[in-house]
């Protein structure tokens, strides 16, 4: 079976931790279409140009911790879109637990950078109106994962 890379916009500034993200998202697109040993994907995105530019650390918490989580992070993004997750475009599946994982387990990055970073992943990778679609589901899930968080956002 033939693996669809993905590949940035090479005229981007992007920071090392937007490149873990992009690299993630192509781990969790492979393993979500071939269900292919993480260790595997791992190894092989390590070595594509320019992952050298990543934020090595964040891009194994997020594509293994993705992954190892991933009963978890479907179920509380069940309730929050409308159809069912198998019927999610890949990409918009893997952005979706790219961003899901980052609300739950990383507090010290803003939810709405969260929610931004998820957007312009879908923007560049996923369908025309994707982006929406991952921007809405997202901001549900943090108005849930970090009530507080949004709650004092949108009283400011």
């Amino acid at each position: 079976m033939a693996q669809k890379e993905v590949h940035a916009n090479p005229n981007k500034n992007r920071t090392p931790r937007h490149r873990a993200r992009e690299f993630a998202l192509q781990g969790l697109y492979q393993w979500l279409l071939n269900d292919e040993d993480a260790g595997a994907i791992d190894a092989h995105i390590r070595e594509a140009h320019g992952f050298d530019k990543a934020d090595a650390q964040h891009f194994d918490d997020l594509l293994h911790g993705a992954i190892k989580d991933v009963g978890s992070l479907r179920d509380g993004l069940r309730p929050l879109i409308d159809r069912p997750i198998e019927e999610l475009s890949p990409v918009e599946h893997a952005v979706l637990l790219i961003g899901a994982y980052e609300l739950r387990n990383h507090a010290e990055i803003p939810y709405k950078v969260v929610i931004n970073e998820a957007v312009e992943l879908a923007k560049s990778f996923g369908g025309i109106d994707g982006h929406k679609y991952v921007n809405g589901v997202l901001d549900k899930l943090a108005a849930q994962a970090r009530a507080p968080e949004v709650d004092a956002a949108r009283k400011s």
